[in-house]
């Protein structure tokens, strides 16, 4: 081991670039859900947990986007009953 090192050329930051369209951050989760992921994962016979989580919010964001379909549909159904009455 060197008793002195050259850290003249060092950089900071992570040593791995992120991928394009992925921003790293630093998030606290429970650690039963983190643990509940890891082991989906496991099951799955390996993966990504990381990759999984997100999935998972992507399809949250998505179900969060249906329910204007729904109102459309409630607001056609009310309609129509109005005409037909």
């Amino acid at each position: 081991m060197e008793t002195e090192y050259d850290f003249s050329q060092g950089k900071r930051g992570a040593i791995e670039p992120t991928t394009p369209g992925k921003t790293r951050i630093t998030i606290s989760l429970d650690d039963e859900i983190l643990a509940w992921f890891r082991e989906q994962v496991h099951l799955a016979g390996g993966g990504n947990y990381q990759t999984l989580i997100n999935d998972a919010l992507r399809e949250y964001i998505q179900q969060q986007r249906e329910p204007l379909a729904e109102t459309l549909r409630r607001v056609l159904r009310e309609e129509l009953e109005r005409i037909n009455k």
